[in-house]
């Protein structure tokens, strides 16, 4: 799994590209986290280039989401795949966090809000 930083305004952007797994959760988490210790609140993982995400990813992603949101901010998601949206349907995730078909969507949603 490969993780690219980027930022647009005040709002932190990952890419994620490859598998988020029992294998990779722990980097997903440690780089969510690490934007969050720097206090970037506001996130967005660009999943356009994620073919599959297993119980761990999710776990990372809801770990963040909460934290973001206790911290007055939020997770949001971008460019989700079928086959992850599904998983995340299926788990009830979908109802949790925001969804956007891409990033710039995603970033502006956050204008709207604030």
């Amino acid at each position: 799994m490969q993780i690219t930083l980027t930022r647009q305004d005040s709002i932190a952007v990952l890419s994620i590209a490859g598998s988020v797994d029992s294998l990779t959760a722990d980097q997903l988490t440690e780089a969510l986290g690490e934007q969050l210790r720097a206090g970037h609140a506001r996130l967005v993982v660009d999943f356009r280039e994620v073919d599959y995400t297993s119980s761990a990813g999710l776990r990372s992603l809801l770990g963040t989401l909460k934290d973001c949101r206790r911290q007055g901010g939020d997770l949001r998601m971008a460019a989700v795949q079928p086959a992850v949206l599904r998983v995340l349907s299926l788990s009830g995730f979908a109802s949790i966090i925001k969804l956007f078909d891409d990033v710039g969507l995603a970033v502006a949603s956050y204008q709207v809000s604030a």
